[in-house]
């Protein structure tokens, strides 16, 4: 798993709460949230690039 790293988010309260509802309904925490919409962001904007596919694992028969 990568590093994990905190950082501090000023952030309006009427955004907060919608976020927070959000993640209610989808059984993720406030910080599981937040993380999903930033990695959702960058994926339909090109800027995460999907990890290289893995070759095929062999089989030591």
């Amino acid at each position: 798993m990568a590093e994990r790293k905190s950082f501090l988010i000023r952030i309006d309260a009427q955004t907060l709460d919608l976020v927070k509802e959000w993640a209610d309904d989808e059984f993720r925490s406030l910080n599981g949230q937040v993380e999903y919409l930033l990695r959702d962001a960058l994926k339909r904007t090109g800027r995460l690039k999907s990890p290289a596919a893995k070759p095929p694992a062999k089989d030591d028969k």
